[in-house]
């Protein structure tokens, strides 16, 4: 397909007019060079699809059953396979020349750096699967991990993997009611915590939180605490032991052998919140996670041999799971971990990252590419980037002026973008461009091999391209959510009672006429105005095309005669100033760009958006702080 770019012409031109690529270096290198023939196998013959991807990794005993359907939905893969994730991520590697590779680099806010060769982490691994085990931790129990980005995080979820523990890693710097909750409903036995971490210069003190969070959570026998930086803390005897002193006696010995794990064993929960009552406590399982996370890397990230992964996101949240740590090195890469801040010393933080590492890979969010895209070009045009090959983002739809900025400035035009769409309950990518396929400004293109879906009107039929409609996955796959930790109920309720034998995404999409999906986003932040359905993703993309503006939350207000209005609140770049002028400015662009139904009733400029701390938009808190309700679950939110 010829190359058509079109973003920052003045000829107005509509989103889905506009086509980059395929780049033809990227296209001939891919490891997916035909989509549509992997794609049509993958949906003809799922069974023998993913039963040929599981031979890439090493089983203790085969599988006899690559699907078993019999108490839909709660779904089995690999029935019968005995694996374990710690083997395949590291001592199938030590086994061959990768021994010496290097497989993590972390680098901390104050400039630390520190590195680990598969062999070095292996032992690590090792060293620690043997302190847990001595702590009385056993197949199937739960350790609650509490850290902050730092090697150790790493070292604690791979040694849970060894010996069949079940970890669940909260976020560095969630409230100690969020942590509370969280090892209160997952029953953890014990905690791994960090002293603190640094954000922004500033000393995150992680075990006074934890502390004041295991006063109320009687199931935590032990804390494991690592000195990360140095500040006094308060050491309970008894219950709270040193990392570095547990890995230096006798218990900790460099050997300790991969449990054989089944298939469906539990391998991880993962709490992710609602707009009310208690977070949701996703279980995800072995064999499943492990074959489907590490085929679908592999074609949309396109994972080469030499490559560097600068994943800049938290193991607190799904995408640090599969991303920066188990996807890569599963497929014996390099993966880059980052404690801190994207702006901090300065806004090129990231930029030197990459220069300084050789990152090949970059995986980001929306959120972070709009941020760093306010400072402006020369921030990154400082750093050499050219080592960079591939741009990836996940999290919100990433508007076209946003995606313009990150394709020109930091790929440079020679790295595709790789818009992806998931969730936590996936696990991994469901949509994503390829890069050997042409690039769609917004969109996030096609769905990845082994997944089926649809796009659904409120009775559960099919709609045409253009029309939007709600976003179902039609088929179980692999690394799907299991159930919602003890509460089976919600599980079916929240995902399968909506459109039955379907999973309910959550999410809104349309097709355009060449197939590309285009998330509109959550179900309920659709707007009905005057009868007319309007995306809040849409309108903030139309307010961010501007260029006063960096970010944007839209939400729907109960309207007389409309039935609701849109109220818009928008973050400026640098340079400009809120005004009654510039207001009424926004309100007439957007009209121009979607429409005159479209237009804002008001505009606000507030200081700041109120976001998880994964970087999305909680725009369910704007609304509920708007028409004065209850705020919900808040757990997330960035303090």
């Amino acid at each position: 397909m010829t190359l058509t770019y079109a973003i920052g012409s003045t000829n107005n031109v509509e989103a889905t007019d506009v086509v980059v690529g395929p780049l033809e270096d990227a296209a001939r290198n891919a490891n997916l060079t035909d989509y549509e023939s992997v794609y049509r196998r993958s949906i003809e013959d799922p069974q023998g699809f993913w039963a040929e991807a599981a031979q890439a990794l090493h089983w203790f005993e085969p599988f006899h059953t690559v699907l078993d359907e019999s108490n839909a939905p709660f779904y089995k893969w690999f029935v019968g396979g005995k694996t374990n994730m710690a083997y395949n991520a590291l001592d199938r590697h030590v086994q061959t020349w990768r021994k010496n590779k290097v497989a993590l680099i972390w680098e901390s806010e104050d400039g630390i750096v520190r590195t680990y060769t598969y062999w070095q982490l292996y032992r690590d691994v090792n060293k620690f699967a043997n302190v847990l085990k001595s702590l009385g931790v056993r197949k199937g129990d739960r350790v609650a991990i509490y850290t902050g980005r730092c090697p150790e995080q790493a070292i604690a979820m791979l040694a849970c993997a060894r010996i069949g523990a079940v970890h669940t890693v909260v976020y560095g710097g969630l409230s100690t009611e969020a942590l509370r909750s969280r090892i209160e409903d997952a029953h953890a036995k014990v905690l791994v915590v960090a002293d603190g971490s640094l954000l922004n210069g500033k000393i995150v003190k992680l075990k006074e939180i934890a502390d004041q969070a295991v006063d109320h959570a009687p199931s935590i026998e032990t804390c494991v605490v690592i000195k990360r930086t140095g500040h006094d803390v308060d050491i309970r005897n008894g219950r709270d032991y040193w990392w570095h002193e547990l890995m230096s006696l006798p218990i900790a010995s460099a050997r300790c052998e991969s449990e054989p794990l089944d298939a469906e064993d539990p391998f991880f929960i993962i709490y992710t919140s609602g707009s009310t009552g208690k977070p949701k406590g996703v279980v995800h399982t072995l064999g499943g996670y492990m074959v489907d996370v590490y085929t679908t890397l592999k074609y949309v990230l396109d994972f080469k041999e030499e490559d560097t992964l600068f994943c800049t996101s938290d193991a607190g949240w799904i995408v640090g799971h599969s991303i920066v740590l188990y996807g890569p090195l599963m497929h014996g890469i390099t993966t880059l971990m980052y404690e801190g801040a994207p702006a901090y010393p300065y806004p090129d933080r990231w930029w030197h990252l990459i220069e300084r590492h050789g990152v090949t890979l970059m995986f980001t969010a929306p959120t972070g590419v709009r941020g760093l895209m306010r400072y402006g070009d020369a921030w990154p045009k400082r750093r050499d980037l050219s080592t960079l090959r591939l741009l990836a983002c996940a999290g919100e739809p990433l508007n076209p002026e946003a995606w313009r900025w990150f394709y020109e400035v930091i790929g440079q035009r020679r790295c595709p973008v790789i818009d992806n769409w998931w969730q936590t309950e996936t696990s991994r990518p469901m949509i994503s461009n390829f890069a050997s396929l042409p690039m769609k400004p917004g969109s996030c293109a096609f769905p990845v091999p082994g997944v089926a879906l649809d796009i659904v009107d409120e009775q559960g039929q099919s709609v045409p391209p253009g029309v939007e409609g709600a976003l179902v996955i039609t088929r179980p796959w692999p690394s799907m959510l299991r159930t919602i930790y003890g509460d089976d109920q919600r599980y079916i309720d929240q995902y399968w009672s909506r459109y039955p034998g379907k999973y309910l995404t959550g999410d809104a999409a349309k097709r355009d006429a060449d197939g590309y999906m285009w998330i509109i986003g959550r179900t309920d932040d659709v707007i009905k105005v005057s009868g007319y359905r309007l995306g809040t993703a849409e309108v903030e993309s139309a307010l961010v095309s501007h260029p006063a503006v960096a970010e944007a939350a839209v939400i729907g207000l109960p309207h007389p005669v409309r039935g609701n209005a849109i109220h818009a609140f928008v973050l400026l770049r640098a340079g400009y100033s809120p005004s009654e002028e510039l207001a009424n400015e926004l309100k007439a662009h957007v009209g121009k760009v979607m429409g005159p139904i479209a237009k804002p009733e008001t505009i606000s400029f507030p200081p700041t958006l109120p976001k998880t701390r994964s970087g999305k938009i909680m725009r369910r808190v704007l609304r509920a702080q708007a028409l004065g309700e209850p705020l919900g679950d808040l757990s997330t939110m960035e303090g």
